[in-house]
């Protein structure tokens, strides 16, 4: 949120978009047997990955005849050795990930259903003409119009986004309603004054610098309509300023981290995040708890990020089933600097811990009648990270004492695993582009490290990464 120096970037795909949406819905929707088994393939790569990876750091050093031995040992070693264990619980956990998404499904709107009302819910602030773009994809949806309600929240901006409101408001006077605030009080209050001043059964949240395609609200409606127990939906998010390296980098790290993560954990009902750039809930689920989600505290402090996940931990704690809706799509802007892709790190991870904390406080109660262990696991299996970079810095001091050979065994290793992740990306789209993700496993191991510690240290501080 807030103005960006890459939005003029943004402007100038406008002509485009609608033509990119187009052929990749075109291309999604072929049906045939070759096409079903090389997309049940591609949710295989990233274990693939990972299984070629931990061979190569094996066997790259030793003669054939030895590879046996070498595995043995490795395999004795996961047992006495706590690295050794955590790399196997992880190539476990990204083959039960791959097994999960094999089995998902987009969901489908009964036959029969009618359409609720949609209530969505635009914060905004110092947004600029971005905002312009994002209401007006709203407005021009392909979900019933009488339907439909777009409330859009100036969250106190100092730059001319009011003005680009009241366009808009003007341009769709039966959709579009207005609220000001007289100065920023935070993305979590302009969403909650937004929810509390809705109407509809379905409260929506989009992003200011993001726009959705034609279908996508009334794809987020249908797992509401399909099932009664959902309560929250999560969307497909997409890059929509892909004119940069970073934001081509992270266009696929975009699709492993959100789509194949997603989708799997969508199996099991307990998506952990509904992303702010589109998600969607009930409204019975969300507004009798606005008060303790703008008031949330971590530490005696004031939460100000995060107000995606420790919503969706709201929606969880209550029993209802968090899931993923893969053809609702929003495009939204990305970093293409490094500062503002820190911030963004920096952001979510403060997030992570925070939640993670909220979140351990329920697991293991009897919250939902289903579906309770694997939560779990994936809670676990993304918190071995940590003891990961613990160990990481415990090396550090011995990084450049060992051979050569092995440091550059480890990264051969890492673009072995990194590049099969990446061709993941072929599933959204047949590109070279899915070259990139090569790119930010590199850049990420090399730069972006830091960011989680740094995260910990710091997670009382509102002052940097927020709005």
């Amino acid at each position: 949120m807030g103005k960006r120096a890459y939005v003029p970037a943004a402007r100038l795909l406008d002509a485009h978009l609608g033509a990119f949406v187009a052929q990749r819905s075109n291309r999604m929707n072929v049906r045939t047997p070759v096409r079903r088994a090389a997309r049940a393939f591609l949710g295989l790569l990233p274990l693939v990955g990972a299984v070629l990876s931990i061979l190569w750091m094996l066997l790259a050093k030793n003669r054939p005849e030895m590879w046996g031995a070498a595995i043995a040992a490795w395999m004795l070693d996961c047992i006495t050795h706590p690295l050794g264990a955590i790399v196997l619980i992880q190539a476990l956990y990204t083959a039960l990930q791959s097994l999960l998404w094999q089995r998902y499904r987009p969901f489908e709107r009964p036959a029969d259903a009618a359409w609720p009302k949609v209530t969505v819910v635009i914060p905004a602030f110092n947004e600029g003409p971005m905002v312009q773009r994002s209401i007006r994809s709203v407005a021009r949806s392909s979900y019933p119009a009488d339907k439909l309600e777009i409330i859009v929240v100036d969250d106190g901006s100092r730059d001319d986004t009011f003005f680009h409101m009241q366009r808009l408001r003007r341009e769709f006077p039966n959709l579009v309603r207005l609220i000001r605030f007289s100065s920023n009080r935070g993305k979590r209050a302009a969403l909650a004054e937004g929810f509390r001043q809705a109407s509809g059964e379905i409260l929506l949240t989009i992003d200011s610098d993001s726009e959705v395609e034609p279908r996508t609200i009334a794809e987020m409606v249908a797992p509401f309509l399909a099932d009664a127990r959902v309560g929250g939906v999560a969307g497909r998010v997409a890059v929509l300023n892909r004119d940069s390296t970073i934001s081509r980098m992270l266009e696929v790290h975009y699709a492993l981290a959100f789509d194949f993560g997603r989708a799997s954990q969508s199996v099991y009902r307990a998506v952990s995040c509904c992303p702010g750039a589109l998600s969607a809930f009930r409204r019975a689920a969300v507004v009798p708890h606005l008060d303790e989600w703008t008031s949330q505290t971590f530490l005696g402090r004031p939460v100000g990020h995060g107000e995606d996940q420790a919503l969706t931990n709201i929606v969880l704690r209550q029993g209802y089933d968090t899931v993923y809706q893969r053809r609702a799509t929003v495009h939204t802007l990305a970093p293409t600097t490094y500062r503002q892709l820190s911030r963004m790190f920096l952001r979510w991870d403060r997030s992570y811990i925070v939640e993670g904390f909220t979140f351990a406080k329920f697991m293991f109660t009897r919250y939902r009648d289903r579906n309770r262990v694997l939560p779990i696991v994936t809670f676990v299996a993304s918190n071995l990270r940590l003891v990961l970079f613990t160990w990481g810095l415990m090396q550090l001091p011995f990084a450049f004492a060992g051979d050569v050979s092995t440091h550059i065994q480890a990264a051969v290793s890492l673009c072995v695993g990194a590049l099969f992740s990446a061709a993941y990306y072929l599933r959204i789209e047949r590109s070279f582009r899915f070259a990139y993700g090569l790119l930010y496993a590199i850049f990420s191991a090399c730069f972006l490290q830091w960011i989680l510690p740094w995260a910990l240290i710091t997670v009382r501080d509102e002052r940097w990464g927020t709005r």
